[in-house]
């Protein structure tokens, strides 16, 4: 017990002594772990929207006004049988321009116009859902190879593009954030290197004295050990209490952007807080770990 107390106590004495360097020191593993945090923060909300993308993606078959039901259902069952398929939704003339009257509904002019008109300008409609985006290719050929004569027009839009767009900026975004990290782990690795150096100078006499008192090497560096594992305990403490406002502010622009989306960024973090906060306090732990110890196996001689 008194080992650990006089540990701790020279530990603690080194960071009020040198508390501008001890500042600085927090600073750096601030601004990675919020480089890094930023990073998850991105690859999420990229994830999330290849999602809500992906969700989106369907293929229409419009039908002729004049299509009986009997006719629509045979031709629904016969796109339903086929494989890769999901499902398949009947969008009756009905529905289609009640969704249209709910769209436009706080645009009088389009519902004036479609009341002016007096009749439904809608057509019935099939949604076909792929079971897999990737295989949306394979369900459009196959698609094109239907001739039935109460098919109008047909609607493949593609999203191949924009999901496109949006893993390369995500990927583009990944490799510059990685890059960032990496540089401040390296300046991290040489702040707490040079934080230890200054701390071994200033106790230089003390380690003199337990050197001839026979002071064994390991008790030596485990006072610089504890005060890397406070300098990361601090900068995660600090990070949390910085991060999670900040998700606070962010989470309504993404509700606005994804809106009918259940994507709740902060809840995420809430909800893996254990996983995520644990392993950068212990990478940051490690980092600290490391640098102190090369400095005390070069400054201290141990």
């Amino acid at each position: 017990m008194l080992f650990l107390y006089r540990i701790i106590k020279f530990s603690f004495q080194d960071i009020v002594r040198n508390v501008w360097l001890t500042i600085a020191t927090v600073m750096i593993l601030l601004l990675a772990l919020f480089s890094i945090n930023t990073l998850i923060t991105v690859r999420l909300i990229s994830d999330n929207a290849v999602t809500a993308i992906k969700e989106k993606i369907d293929i229409s078959l419009y039908l002729k006004a004049d299509a009986t039901e009997n006719q629509i259902m045979d031709l629904k069952t016969q796109i339903a049988d086929q494989p890769n398929i999901n499902k398949v939704i009947y969008i009756s003339k009905q529905s289609a321009i009640d969704a249209f009257r709910v769209k436009y509904e706080n645009n009088p002019e389009v519902l004036a116009a479609l009341q002016e008109l007096g009749r439904n300008p809608l057509s019935p409609s099939l949604t076909i859902i792929p079971q897999n985006f990737d295989e949306s290719n394979l369900v459009i050929n196959r698609l094109k190879t239907i001739d039935n004569p109460i098919i109008e027009s047909r609607d493949f839009s593609d999203n191949t593009a924009i999901l496109a767009k949006i893993n390369n900026i995500t990927s583009r975004i990944n490799e510059v954030g990685l890059f960032i990290i990496s540089i401040f782990i390296l300046i991290s690795l040489l702040v707490v290197y040079n934080a230890i150096r200054v701390a071994i100078y200033t106790h230089r006499q003390e380690i003199e004295i337990m050197r001839l008192v026979g002071a064994s090497g390991s008790f030596i560096y485990m006072p610089y050990l504890c005060s890397a594992v406070v300098y990361a305990l601090l900068s995660v403490l600090i990070i949390i209490s910085v991060f999670y406002p900040f998700l606070t502010l962010l989470q309504p622009y993404l509700e606005a952007f994804f809106m009918g989306y259940n994507i709740n960024i902060l809840s995420y973090f809430v909800d893996n807080f254990i996983l995520i906060f644990g392993v950068q306090f212990l990478v940051v732990v490690i980092i600290n770990a490391l640098a102190s110890l090369l400095a005390v196996c070069k400054y201290a001689r141990i």
